[in-house]
């Protein structure tokens, strides 16, 4: 059977699981940035592991297809990721490892061109393995890829929330509000929440936020920023990058990891009510 035969009978086999009034609820968090090397990635593998550690089961999907690292940033090396899914090799629950503290991961392909703009059938084919797992967690945290391919489009649009990765850097800071001023007016989204990573402060975040609405306003976009938390710039971060650990886990007093805690405080004291809302995208 060719692969799109293979994602028809994978959607075939998995598509009526659910109806509207069954369906468990799990929340979809979409992290994202315009720009490459604000930390996206690790803010999302320390928020899960702080996440879990509020008693909400979380799982990491690296949606960053075909540039998947987050298992490097884990210093991990899975075995299967989701080429093999898309495959029909493997299902998700088959290829998800245990990350630091518990954490569930759902690994991507690296280095494989196939996968860096999906098809609609594999599009079909990830909603219907994903939505096998929503008894399994409360929170699913997709690592979006950096830019604004289809495959950003996607992920972001399918999940509840997104969180916009920035720092006060003015070209992160452009490409953040270039990503936003996308989805809102071709995707008709209007909440976005923002984490100031690598900032000096508080205050310094909350100006960066303020900047970010100021100049959506400005442009007529008609959306609604919400800043979700900052994680102070600390230099345990990068020791812990280079000792492919989780500085929430190996330094949990300091203060970057004190800022991810508050921001997974916030998040597990919001509404988590709502499905991922894959109807925008399949509709």
């Amino acid at each position: 059977m060719d692969q799109a035969g293979v994602l028809r009978k994978m959607a075939r086999n998995r598509g009526s699981r659910h109806t509207a009034n069954d369906r468990p609820n799990m929340r979809g968090i979409a992290v994202a940035s315009g720009k490459g090397g604000v930390g996206k990635t690790s803010v999302v593998a320390n928020l899960a592991f702080s996440l879990n550690k509020t008693g909400l089961k979380t799982l990491v999907f690296d949606a960053d297809m075909g540039l998947g690292n987050i298992h490097i940033l884990l210093g991990l090396a899975p075995r299967f990721n989701l080429e093999h899914v898309l495959s029909g090799e493997k299902t998700m629950e088959q290829v998800i490892f245990k990350g630091p503290g518990g954490i569930d991961v759902l690994p991507a392909s690296s280095g494989n061109r196939n996968f860096s703009e999906l098809t609609g059938e594999e599009k079909l084919a990830l909603r219907t393995e994903l939505e096998a797992l929503e008894k399994n967690y409360d929170i699913v945290l997709f690592d979006i890829g950096a830019g604004i391919s289809s495959n950003v489009m996607y992920f972001c649009s399918a999940a509840t929330d997104v969180a916009l990765v920035t720092t006060a850097e003015p070209t992160a800071f452009a490409d953040a509000y270039a990503l936003m001023k996308i989805l809102a007016r071709d995707y008709d989204m209007r909440e976005f929440k923002i984490i100031v990573n690598n900032t000096k402060s508080l205050w310094e975040a909350r100006g960066v936020c303020d900047r970010l609405e100021k100049v959506a306003d400005r442009f007529g976009l008609n959306v609604r920023l919400d800043l979700l938390g900052h994680i102070v710039k600390d230099d345990i971060v990068s020791k812990s990058v280079r000792r492919q650990r989780l500085f929430t886990d190996i330094y949990p007093r300091s203060q970057a990891a004190e800022c991810v805690e508050r921001i997974a405080k916030s998040i597990a004291g919001g509404s988590t009510s709502n499905d991922i809302e894959w109807g925008k995208v399949f509709a």
